[in-house]
């Protein structure tokens, strides 16, 4: 009997890839103003550039609409729109401004937005947390201070935003809760563009610890008072880090 032909299904997962990356080739120009807004694109001429086929060109097409990068017109081709019409929440959208020159404006801007959120989101959360989030808080508040020694950055990364994450689901506004992934680019952008201590500073992982302190002793303004204090040195950083 014959053996089974692998070749076809292949083919979906090469598309993947090649769709991968021509959204990691695509994304990041377009938000850098490599193509400015009115810039027109032709997907046959995308295919042509970067070498894959007009399926893989329309695909990643698509997903730069989903983040209104770009509007598709029939008879006019792709358009870039101005960054007002970005989905500037979108956590690729971040990820790849972060990636670009405009890095310093791009994490002040975040982190302003996280200054107006996070206090209260940790307010809340000091009220509405389970013992089950409690007991999470407090198990990365700990796990950021066991990686916060030894230049073990990545590993202080996932406590940060499971950290953070918690404090926002735990607030119980779901509004608040859909942040977690852009505070997640956020702290991640940071760690991967150097505009981070090569060990964080231990008061800024104290805060932390006695942020889950207040949540768990059911102490609203002592966390809301102390998480608008870790957003404040936040921003205090970048004036050194990303100036």
């Amino acid at each position: 009997m014959s053996s089974p032909q692998a070749g076809p299904p292949e083919q979906p997962a090469r598309d993947r890839g090649l769709h991968a990356r021509l959204l990691a080739a695509l994304g990041p120009a377009i938000t850098a103003g490599e193509y400015p807004p009115g810039t027109v694109l032709r997907t046959e001429e995308l295919a042509a550039r970067y070498e894959v086929s007009r399926t893989v060109a329309r695909e990643a097409v698509r997903v730069l609409e989903s983040m209104h990068l770009v509007v598709s017109r029939r008879r006019v081709g792709v358009t870039v729109l101005p960054p007002e019409q970005w989905n500037v929440y979108d956590p690729q959208v971040i990820t790849w401004r972060l990636a670009g020159a405009d890095r310093g404006r791009q994490l002040r801007s975040l982190t302003v937005l996280r200054s107006a959120v996070e206090p209260v989101a940790a307010r809340l959360a000091a009220e509405l947390a389970t013992p089950r989030e409690c007991a999470e808080l407090t198990e990365h508040a700990l796990g950021m201070v066991a990686t916060s020694r030894g230049h073990q950055l990545e590993n202080y990364l996932v406590h940060d935003i499971a950290f953070h994450r918690t404090v926002l689901r735990a607030s119980r506004n779901e509004m608040f809760a859909r942040l977690g992934d852009v505070v997640a680019a956020v702290l991640a952008g940071r760690t991967h563009h150097d505009v981070m201590f090569s060990d964080p500073r231990q008061e800024a992982v104290t805060l932390h610890v006695r942020v889950a302190e207040a949540v768990r002793e059911k102490d609203g303004a002592r966390a809301e008072s102390i998480m608008r204090t870790i957003t404040e040195d936040a921003m205090a950083e970048l004036d050194v880090l990303a100036p």
